[in-house]
């Protein structure tokens, strides 16, 4: 199924189902650890907190791992945004958390200026979270494109004041 069809899907079912299809799209479901592009040792879509080279697990226990971990970044987007966020914005967030982590996600100007009020200057933010190591990514790319656009599509979507 197209990303275009589960985002449309998932819109109508709220920000997980959102934020679910965007990062099971962009991580790929992968049974086997391997190593990411800067060498983490990463499991089924994406989770690195457990993940060891060698170990395989069902595909019951990635979408648990896959839950758990998004339910971690929807906690650190609630968390740490202080400002009300639609279901499509929260999505973008929190799929860029459950990528570049709490801490980045934290220090980074993207929080400084949704705080501060800008969410399109926050939204424009995650353009720049394209590298890895230094490297320019194009699944980067792609993806902060995704949400990007979902994080704008949010606050279009909010009656004016």
């Amino acid at each position: 199924m197209s990303l275009k069809r589960r985002l449309t899907i998932g819109a109508t079912a709220g920000a997980l189902s959102i934020a679910t299809a965007v990062v099971s799209y962009y991580e790929g479901y992968q049974p086997t650890a391997y190593r990411d592009p800067v060498g983490v040792p990463t499991i089924c879509f994406g989770h690195t907190a457990t993940a060891r080279m060698g170990q395989t697990l069902s595909q019951e226990r990635c979408t648990q791992l896959l839950q758990a971990d998004l339910g971690h970044a929807f906690s650190t987007v609630d968390r740490r945004a202080q400002v009300d966020l639609p279901p499509p914005t929260r999505a973008a967030l929190a799929s860029f958390v459950y990528n570049v982590g709490e801490g980045a996600f934290a220090r980074s100007t993207l929080l400084r200026k949704l705080n501060a009020g800008d969410l399109r200057g926050a939204c424009h933010e995650l353009s720049r979270w394209v590298y890895a190591s230094g490297r320019k990514l194009n699944g980067l790319v792609k993806r902060r494109a995704t949400e990007r656009e979902l994080c704008l599509k949010g606050i279009e979507q909010e009656p004016a004041p």
